[in-house]
């Protein structure tokens, strides 16, 4: 039954996709034997009588891919890690007809096949390029007519090599083996016939996906902000505007065979080797760029005796989103403290959500229910698509047994953390990603599935409450004091209030009772086995009291509001919760109407980290020994402020899905001015909110075809239309 169902839902989301009839074959050469990070190059001469206004060429790499057509450049990292499914890939769409012309065309491809597992890819076991473009007249495709050969000026380095989490290689570029111009028109040499490795969905490969992000943005070569030389002189220190995604290019005038190194200031990000590069040079002057990003604050090129650098550039890449959300206020701490949370944000995006974009580069789903949640106050609208794309992921590769895990995709980890489940399908993960967009598509794909983990994988007791589950790792935060039984039944809860809202969604009435009579069981017996007059405590908790069972009593609203004063106590002694928990216990306390406490806790939570000298969040509140896991420093899940500053402080939130309808209840604190603004699928929505004495004075911008409701301290209500408007209360 699980196997079939598992099969439904993948081809409920490839099917369609695969519809469409592939005559271009899987191409590659003899001579490839697809080991880890292998380069191969591609060509094809075609020629046309005409060219069409639009041409879409669909394109599947084993693992990424560089496009050019007529010398120019047109896709600069195609392709995504592999892992739709453990079975299958995925594929992009480009119009390629802007680059064509009337006559002979050369189309080129670099493809990288990175050749072994990681935690964000799963290896195909095969290097591999399949391209199909079809029009009226015209045929572009993958086949035996292409021209294919490995490209051995890429090599592997020397120790030391990325850790095991990361699928991507290190690279070495031996420009005495350059094959000059290969990918021009001009290019006088041929390469060898290309080789047929497999017909379009089958194995090694499967089953072909639409890639559902867009393709990257791509800055182009930029100037550093500024480069400084060590005191040996050997070392250039090249300055970045913020922490980033970037490649590495230079320009040198050099002897043959002297090798520049260069990585980041985040190489060892999280106390583990991230990526590297290295250039061996040919005689004269010459140009490179590492292909292969890394992130950090600043690029090092460590420069060999007798080269003499003339230029040093970056290319930022990265999800193709803007940070077009805003938030203000008269405290520069909090401003601050926003702005680093969206950057943090924007860099642990790319081909999935990831906890850090240089140790893993993983999809660990406790760090994207937090991420998702800051997208809708940060980023503009395309963002939406990476968590629907990880929520389908997460699913389809549920184990047959019914257990969820993550990360994923990942072809060398399958270990459930049970929590993080429970917070991924519930209500900060699923349902906040469909009503904060209304996009409701993935319920009915993944529902089944959801109610397969929460009803056949957990079970509860006969009187209702849930068993804790140790999973492969019983992880409920970094950090020490963390009672997992109270968590273990406010993540279920919450879990199962997401599933009821979905139940109703699909008009599933048997459900929804179900659902209901779990959720009331709990809601009799969870403050009889956990409330203790001070506090929540599991009966064998042997801990200090944990400030994140306390938040999640009160945010599953399993706590009752006479018990908030006691909680107030709790939250002012006890400090145990990591960046990533603490987001709750400060949404906690805006919860219980304490938004001045909120504000104070997270200015002390979060003062020494803002006093390094870094552009984004850390995944402690220290770095090294001070940090939890690793300690990088450029972990999203530490973000959390960014959505409670626009969600509560300025009180925007929606009361109908996608914010069709919302209110605005600020809850200042001590602050007397704030604003806010950011996209909705209806447009801008802007508050700014000034305090004079008691009173209130708002300006809000209401999207067309939406409606507001101001609440104000007094709990008026007044409805607000679209358009802009200046209220005082």
């Amino acid at each position: 039954m699980k196997r079939s169902l598992f099969l439904c839902i993948v081809l409920f989301y490839v099917g369609s996709l695969f519809a469409e009839e592939w005559k271009g074959k899987w191409i590659s050469t003899e001579r490839c034997q697809s080991a880890s990070n292998t380069w191969l190059i591609y060509r094809k001469q075609v020629t046309l009588t005409s060219v069409p206004s639009v041409l879409e060429a669909r394109i599947a790499a084993e693992t990424k891919y560089w496009l050019w057509i007529n010398d120019e450049p047109v896709v600069f990292e195609g392709g995504l890690k592999r892992g739709p499914t453990p079975r299958d890939t995925y594929f992009d769409k480009v119009d390629i007809a802007p680059w064509l012309t009337e006559g002979e065309n050369t189309v080129a491809v670099l493809v990288w096949h990175f050749g072994k597992d990681g935690f964000s890819h799963i290896n195909s076991g095969k290097a591999g390029l399949l391209f199909d473009a079809r029009g009226e007249n015209i045929e572009i495709v993958s086949d035996p007519t292409w021209q294919c050969s490995l490209y051995e000026a890429y090599e592997n380095t020397d120790a030391p090599f990325p850790n095991y989490r990361l699928p991507e290689s290190n690279i070495r570029f031996d420009a005495r083996r350059e094959r000059a111009g290969w990918h021009t028109q001009e290019y006088p040499h041929r390469l060898s016939p290309a080789e047929v490795v497999a017909a379009a969905g089958d194995p090694p490969f499967g089953r072909l996906v639409e890639r559902p992000i867009p393709l990257w943005k791509n800055s182009g070569l930029q100037p550093y902000e500024a480069i400084r030389k060590s005191p040996a002189g050997d070392t250039l220190f090249c300055r970045l505007p913020y922490n980033a995604q970037v490649t590495a290019w230079l320009q040198v005038s050099a002897p043959a065979g002297r090798t520049i190194r260069f990585q980041t200031d985040n190489y060892r990000g999280g106390s583990e080797n991230n990526v590297r590069g290295e250039y061996i040079t040919r005689e004269g002057i010459q140009e490179y760029e590492n292909l292969g990003w890394f992130n950090g604050h600043e690029v090092w090129y460590v420069i060999p005796e007798g080269v003499e650098v003339l230029d040093l550039k970056y290319r930022e890449t990265g999800y193709d989103a803007a940070i077009t959300g805003t938030f203000t206020c008269d405290d520069p701490f909090y401003t601050k403290l926003w702005k680093r949370s969206a950057r943090t944000l924007y860099i642990t995006m790319r081909d999935n959500y990831m906890d850090c974009p240089d140790r893993e580069r993983a999809q660990w789903w406790g760090d994207e229910v937090n991420e998702l949640g800051e997208t809708f106050y940060a980023l503009s609208p395309s963002a939406w698509a990476l968590a629907v794309k990880g929520i389908y992921e997460l699913m389809n590769w549920q184990r047959p047994d019914g257990i969820l895990y993550s990360p994923m995709p990942a072809g060398n980890w399958h270990k459930e953390l049970p929590l993080q489940m429970l917070a991924s399908i519930g209500w900060y993960g699923f349902y906040t990603q469909y009503y904060y967009s209304a996009d409701s598509s993935f319920v009915p794909v993944v529902y089944d599935r959801m109610h397969t983990y929460l009803h056949e994988v957990w079970q509860t007791e006969p009187n209702g409450l849930v068993i804790e589950r140790t999973g492969a790792w019983s992880w409920g935060d970094w950090g020490d004091h963390v009672d997992m039984g109270v968590l273990a039944n406010c993540w279920y809860y919450l879990a199962l209030k997401a599933q009821k809202e979905f139940a109703g969604q699909l008009g599933k009435t048997e459900d929804i009772k179900m659902i209901s009579r779990k959720m009331e069981s709990i809601e009799k017996c969870f403050n009889t086995r956990f409330w203790t007059g001070a506090g929540y405590r599991s009966p064998g908790y042997k801990g200090e009291t944990d400030d994140r069972s306390q938040a999640m009593a009160v945010l599953s609203g399993l706590a009752p509001e006479e018990n908030y004063p006691a909680l107030l106590s709790v939250f002012k002694k006890e400090y145990h919760a990591s960046p990533y928990m603490e987001k709750y216990v400060l949404e906690a306390l805006f919860e219980m109407n304490e938004p001045g406490f909120a504000l104070q806790r997270m200015k002390e939570r979060y003062t020494k980290m803002m006093e390094y000298p870094y552009t984004t969040l850390f995944e402690g509140w220290g770095i090294g020994a001070e940090g939890f896991g690793g300690g990088t420093i450029n972990h999203a899940w530490s973000g959390g402020p960014l959505t409670l500053l626009s969600q509560k402080v300025c009180g925007i939130e929606p009361t109908s899905p996608g914010f069709r309808t919302f209110q605005v209840k600020p809850r200042l604190g001590k602050l007397t001015e704030a604003s806010a603004s950011f996209e909705t699928a209806y447009g801008e929505i802007a508050v700014r909110i000034k305090r004079k004495g008691k009173r209130l004075e708002v300006q809000l911008v209401v999207p067309e075809g939406t409606e507001a409701t101001l609440v104000s301290p007094g709990n008026n209500r007044i409805i607000v239309k679209s358009g802009t408007h200046l209220i005082r209360q």
